[in-house]
């Protein structure tokens, strides 16, 4: 919230913001610290609006705004940003949901894959540049995933693998199709061990969404090659997709991670907004 106002003002427009009904208390105190604020700037309180009705209708009548608001920007799960591309005629900044890969190549060095992999899944689960998947090539596994895996089951993470992965990881679940597809923004990771770096391409390509992806590998035709071919708003070559962020960008504060192709792709700041 004080990210969106601040942005939004420093752009020279009026917010209108509409949080989710289990943060409507620390909304109202927030905006009303920030409008307090406003009393002692030459600007009006009145540039910054909280809309309390927690009903879905609320957001369904502001999507249809054309006119009174220039854009609307869906900040929350898949659900809630699906709905407003589909029913928006106001113009649509999409912020995408993260089902974010790491690919383990052949050739990464053990250490810092269990590092990039650890950082992407543990540090911080709940928000959309952590890792959902770990993909890892066959020739790596057998002496490494083990050691990997033994890491993130210590941090109390939910392993779900495929069948080799499961003869690797004795305690983890089966995976399915759907945990592929599922955003899971908790401690669960989904583990499958791929024959090559064509088949950790094709997963990504079905199961992602162009948020951020990483591959770990000391081989720079590959490293070359996956940074060329994945289709997503930020691609790393060892490091974490944790570092899809305004501030680590050096954008200062974002409105948001855009997974679209027109105009701004990435996390959203200041000159996106400007």
């Amino acid at each position: 919230t004080v990210d969106a106002a601040g942005l939004c003002l420093k752009t020279g427009n009026t917010v209108v913001l509409r949080g989710g009904s289990a943060a409507i208390e620390s909304n109202r105190r927030i905006i009303e610290v920030l409008r307090g604020a406003l009393e002692e700037t030459a600007l009006p309180p009145d540039a910054i609006q909280l809309i309390e009705d927690p009903n879905r209708s609320s957001v369904d009548e502001m999507l249809k705004l054309n006119g009174l608001l220039d854009v609307v920007i869906p900040r929350g799960g898949a659900s809630l940003i699906r709905n407003v591309v589909d029913n928006a005629t106001v113009p649509v900044i999409e912020t995408g949901a993260g089902i974010c890969h790491t690919f383990v190549d052949e050739s990464a060095d053990p250490q810092m894959a269990s590092d990039i992999a650890f950082n992407a899944k543990v540090q911080r689960p709940s928000v959309c540049n952590s890792m959902e998947t770990l993909l890892v090539h066959e020739a790596f596994a057998p002496d490494h995933l083990r050691l990997l895996a033994d890491r993130l089951l210590a941090a109390n993470v939910e392993i779900r693998g495929c069948e080799r992965t499961s003869a690797l990881i004795p305690k983890a679940k089966a995976v399915t199709e759907e945990d592929y597809a599922t955003e899971y923004n908790d401690y669960i990771l989904n583990i499958r061990i791929v024959n090559n770096l064509d088949e950790a391409l094709a997963h990504i390509g079905k199961y992602g969404t162009m948020h951020s992806e990483c591959i770990v590998t000391g081989n720079q035709a590959n490293a070359a090659r996956f940074l060329q071919e994945i289709d997503a708003a930020a691609v790393y070559h060892n490091a974490s997709t944790r570092f899809t962020d305004g501030f680590e960008f050096g954008y200062g504060a974002e409105i948001g991670i855009s997974t679209q192709k027109l105009h701004a792709r990435g996390p959203m700041g200041l000159p996106a907004l400007t």
